[in-house]
């Protein structure tokens, strides 16, 4: 039987990142579109259409070479029903997006949430692809989570599953987070969470790096990181609370799921060891010894493709004649 190809596809606020993949996993083209967010999104999945039918028409294929599309979002998402709830980033309002997609391109469109397909994406062929239970974390301008157990993704009676960012690691008088609570893993162990107590740490501190360099120039966790490796304690100290944070958050999560191995993606990644050090160190103080023993960190491979690698494993495994 010939080889079908599959399609993914990863919405994000600003871009859509497409790839096109054989069904062995092996990736022929990717490519972008900027998303056109006028009217709350009405034609984005318009344009994602004609795009990829652009690229069929240049690779002399039809809908009868494709088994079909995976496709992420962010937000929250009700997979059985192929519709989004809510995406903020785009306007998007209970919005049919698999039906929608199938009637453009014919051919079965399946649907998971963003940060669960860069998970499926690190496990497939990335950090995680030596491991049947993952859990995947990205660190950017928020915390996101996917998680897998037994070869697949782990959603919860409603879809909710791996929504790390949103423990509570401080019960009283924590910054307010974007979902509504406070005191949440995102508020301090994100991109902006770490540049937010930078910023309060450097004020404390006028005599560190980090405050002389605040005057110069807006704070970032990359400039947080480097400050941090020229011997700045307050940086360091900042990077070591946060990791608390997070090694605390993981630590608990890894009790409940014992996973096989823990990675790091997210642009706070690129930091390396020094994030990954003292993260290792604080989750050993939470996990139970036997759960920590079995558990290996790596950091992230796949990048900003770890989302269109999982879009496509989820067409492999998921997309089917009868979800047209």
């Amino acid at each position: 039987m010939e080889e079908k190809y599959l399609l993914g596809v990863d919405v994000g606020g600003t871009s859509v990142k497409i790839g096109l993949f054989t069904e062995s996993g092996q990736q022929k083209e990717k490519w972008s579109i900027a998303t056109n967010k006028d009217n709350n999104g009405e034609h984005v999945l318009e344009d994602i259409a004609r795009s990829i039918m652009r690229k069929w028409k240049e690779h002399g294929l039809t809908a009868a070479d494709v088994k079909g599309a995976g496709i992420g979002v962010p937000g929250f998402v009700n997979v059985n029903k192929g519709m989004i709830h809510f995406a903020v980033n785009i306007g998007w309002v209970d919005y049919p997006v698999t039906s929608i997609l199938s009637d453009f391109l014919q051919i079965p469109v399946v649907l998971d949430n963003d940060a669960n397909l860069a998970a499926a994406g690190e496990y497939w062929q990335g950090a995680g692809n030596d491991a049947v239970d993952v859990l995947v974390l990205t660190l950017g301008t928020g915390v996101g989570g996917g998680v897998i157990v037994n070869g697949d993704i782990l959603h919860g009676v409603s879809d909710m599953a791996g929504e790390i960012g949103h423990v509570t690691v401080i019960p009283e008088n924590g910054a307010p987070c974007n979902c509504g609570k406070t005191g949440c893993l995102e508020t301090v162990s994100s991109a902006t969470g770490m540049v937010r107590m930078a910023e309060e740490a450097a004020e404390k501190n006028p005599d560190s790096m980090l405050y002389i360099k605040k005057q110069q120039t807006p704070l970032t966790a990359e400039i947080l990181f480097e400050c941090a490796a020229a011997g700045d304690q307050t940086a360091d100290a900042v990077i070591d609370l946060s990791m608390h944070y997070l090694g605390m958050a993981v630590g608990n999560a890894a009790n409940v799921l014992n996973p096989q191995k823990i990675v790091i993606g997210g642009g706070v990644s690129a930091a390396g060891e020094r994030l990954l050090t003292p993260l290792r160190s604080h989750y050993n103080v939470h996990a139970l010894p036997k759960v920590a023993e079995h558990t290996a960190f790596a950091a992230a491979e796949l990048g900003n493709d770890a989302g269109i690698i999982g879009a496509a494993w989820l067409a492999k495994h998921k997309a089917a004649a009868d979800t047209l």
